[in-house]
């Protein structure tokens, strides 16, 4: 008798554990496990450069897990797809779900184009602990509020599923006729991914163990450790969830199931906000390029492009913004207390458009996700679903004066300032000059002076959003 032949398509689910698909997949067949870069899904959202470094590297290392049988190519899915199950006696397509716009066209198109030729496909959540049809209000409307989201949608709702065991044996495909296979290995890497990559934890199992790592470390301080760029108090998982090499059911019920806490509450409820995060994008598709709140399309932006350079750069001549964004530029990542102040520092001490933000944070954090990008930064823009005010103008100078107090965090990434004494360190362009000389600091030469005045800058931001409520 002829076994059964499978295909799983790898995704944003690159694990052998807790995969809803892949399982299926394995159940008495072959299976062929394939991966495609899909570079026509978009345009203006293919990954960003940081991304791509990752999702090579941890490619790299899931073929490894698949006893260098995951096959990777490069061009249209549904293409691909078809001549893989004609040459191949395929039996089944599985996949776990995204949630793009635009993946969810695509994926709609090939499910049903695959299942003309009576050849089964189904699709699985591995990537959300609820999808987003499972959590509605009362009225079977979406949610636009975080809070009653999450603790009456999603907590009121069925418990998130345990997770899957691996599949205990993968009997893999023997000669399978493919056309075009993409060889990952001979792809190259420009200097600054090379670099970034010395900051990263890739693959399913240093995933774990930064899970382990948070657990033992950072989770019994979590509520308010943080809030603190110096302490290690927050997980670092975001890219090992965005590509799906620990999942969030695993996540869930290991931190579910040690001691109710503050600390692990809001470390729960945080993985609340990305559910939230891909609600928005499910209900919301628009959000990418459009405000939610329709108002804001009138936002009188200045779009100072000088400005924004220098943002890009560490070079606004304000220590706690500049210590984010060279952080960003030197990890692939940045903690979330800098994601919001800086965030705050562009759109709003500069007026910049926040989409300009979203773009950079697209190609510079390896966690670039969609859902999670586009959602975070209408919140700091005040234009999206429950958003912060307008008005609420994160100072980064009280902002590091509180939560960098000593100024660790920014003498780590503005080695400039590492002799100033830290009553100045937040505020250089306050210190007097025989303080700055004694510490080898000449403003405009060895550091910038401000790009803008921070008093000014918050105020003509409140005249700028006073012109919404008068039009």
């Amino acid at each position: 008798m002829t076994k059964k032949v499978n295909i799983h398509w790898f995704r944003n689910d690159l694990r052998l554990d807790d995969n809803p698909s892949l399982t299926k997949a394995t159940e008495n067949s072959e299976l062929i496990p394939i991966y495609i870069f899909d570079e026509n899904a978009t345009i203006d959202f293919n990954q960003g450069e940081a991304s791509f470094t990752w999702l090579y590297e941890s490619l790299k290392l899931l073929n490894k897990s698949l006893e260098n049988r995951l096959l990777i190519f490069k061009g249209d899915p549904l293409k691909i797809l078809k001549e893989l199950k004609n040459n191949n006696n395929v039996s089944g397509v599985y996949w776990n779900r995204n949630y793009a716009p635009w993946e969810i066209k695509r994926d709609t198109v090939i499910k049903q184009e695959i299942k003309k030729s009576d050849t089964e496909c189904e699709t699985f959540n591995g990537n959300l602990l609820w999808e987003p049809w499972e959590i509605l209000k009362k009225d079977g409307t979406p949610y636009k509020v975080f809070t009653p989201f999450y603790r009456k949608g999603c907590l009121g709702s069925s418990p998130p599923r345990s997770p899957l065991p691996k599949p205990p044996k993968i009997n893999f495909k023997q000669d399978v006729v493919k056309n075009n296979e993409f060889d990952i290995e001979k792809t190259n890497a420009n200097n600054w991914q090379k670099s970034i990559l010395n900051h990263a934890l890739i693959g399913e199992k240093k995933a774990f163990e930064r899970l382990e790592f948070f657990i033992k470390n950072g989770l019994k301080n979590y509520k308010d450790g943080r809030n603190f760029p110096s302490q290690d108090n927050v997980s670092k998982l975001a890219p090992n969830l965005h590509f799906g090499e620990i999942s969030p059911n695993q996540i869930w019920h290991i931190v579910y199931k040690l001691e109710n806490t503050l600390n692990t509450d809001h470390f729960l409820s945080e993985l609340g906000w990305r559910e939230f995060s891909n609600h928005l994008l499910y209900y919301f598709p628009h959000i990418i390029s459009e405000n939610l709140q329709k108002k804001f399309n009138n936002f009188p932006w200045l779009n100072d492009e000088n400005a924004l350079i220098k943002w890009q750069k560490g070079m606004t001549g304000i220590p706690f913004v500049d210590a984010g964004m060279r952080e960003l530029w030197q990890t692939g990542s940045m903690h979330n207390r800098l994601r919001m102040v800086v965030g705050s520092f562009l759109v709003k001490n500069l007026l910049i458009d926040w989409k300009y933000g979203a773009k950079w944070f697209w190609n510079c954090l390896f966690d670039a996700d969609i859902a999670n990008n586009t959602a975070g930064w209408q919140w700091i823009a005040g234009c999206g679903a429950d958003a912060a005010p307008y008005f609420r103008v994160f100072n980064p100078v009280t902002q590091s004066e509180k939560f960098d107090k000593i100024g660790t965090y920014i003498k780590k990434y503005v080695p400039e300032l590492i002799n100033l004494d830290h009553k100045f360190l937040h505020c250089p362009w306050e210190a007097p000059k025989s303080v700055l000389s004694n510490a080898g600091i000449k403003l405009g030469e060895t550091y910038p002076s401000p790009i803008v005045d921070l008093k000014m800058s918050r105020l003509k931001a409140l005249e700028a959003f006073n012109t919404l409520k008068s039009s």
